[in-house]
């Protein structure tokens, strides 16, 4: 490890950013200095531009990424080398707002059926009763499940923010079935390395095989029971601050786009034009 990649991960330590975090602006900034062969202390502003410019133009990368890129690079050359005037002018693009999918409740039931093994089933059947991110799942313990207390307390989810759900009384059966089959000692859900948790990658696997195994015609992925949790509340009348709270939004807007997902409840809200009285030439009963 390179002097300069330790003093930043030392620096992103000290503020506390997620071990995720940490690792994806390490990747950004050793892709960068890879490009030009060269260490980031000797690259400035028209290798940066240029830089940005090949993973928009050449490269075709997600806007996604690319605005890690952005965060990655201001964090090394504001904070961790002190040149602040590097970066002022190159700003992160307005991410595309795309609306989640969405399974009704009959294709969840059919997607749970696909899903091979009952360790994998009750993973995701977590992730879809407590509303959890795949993240948040896999990193369970067996003592994060109180069952006494009808719990599941979430660490360090995203934000580094602690938090408890309340799972239903089917998945703590489902849970317990699973626990006496299996015996899982740390982990709720071990991966193949002794030791870890299962990896968000061989949940993302399990859910492409079942998807396409029960036939549902839709892109699912392991948002999509943390997607359908919070729509079904909705569409079952739940209020949306305590739907917020469950998912652990920090911002209600965030929340807020399940109110477009929800054919439920854009059903049940009347147009204007309703409202209105007789208009002229209208024939109304």
């Amino acid at each position: 490890m390179t002097p300069l990649r330790q003093r930043m991960i030392e620096d992103m330590g000290l503020r506390n950013l997620s071990p995720r975090t940490i690792a994806v602006y390490v990747r950004r900034v050793a892709a960068f200095a890879r490009h030009f062969g060269k260490s980031p202390e000797l690259l400035g502003p028209p290798e940066i531009r240029s830089y940005l410019v090949h993973l928009v133009q050449e490269r075709h990368v997600s806007w996604s990424l690319y605005n890690q890129t952005v965060a990655a690079l201001r964090f090394l050359y504001n904070v961790t080398l002190g040149r602040d005037e590097l970066l002022k002018r190159i700003a992160c693009p307005k991410l595309p707002r795309k609306l989640p999918v969405v399974l009704s409740p009959d294709e969840v039931v059919r997607f749970f059926q696909a899903v091979p093994g009952l360790k994998h089933r009750a993973l995701l059947m977590t992730a879809y009763s407590a509303g959890l991110r795949i993240s948040e799942v896999v990193a369970l313990t067996v003592e994060d499940i109180d069952s006494r207390r009808v719990v599941i307390r979430v660490r360090q989810g995203k934000g580094r923010k602690d938090r408890y759900v309340i799972p239903s009384p089917r998945l703590l059966d489902v849970l317990r079935a699973y626990w006496k089959a299996a015996r899982p000692a740390r982990w709720l859900f071990p991966g193949q390395v002794e030791g870890h948790p299962l990896t968000a990658g061989s949940a993302r696997r399990v859910c492409v095989q079942a998807s396409h195994a029960a036939g549902l015609g839709k892109h699912v992925t392991v948002h999509t029971p943390r997607h359908s949790f919070a729509t079904h509340l909705l569409e079952a009348g739940t209020d949306i601050r305590t739907i917020q709270l469950l998912l652990g939004h920090r911002e209600l807007r965030t929340t807020a786009i399940y109110t477009h997902v929800s054919p439920a409840t854009l059903e049940t809200t009347p147009s204007p034009l309703d409202r209105l009285a007789r208009l002229p030439g209208e024939v109304r009963p």
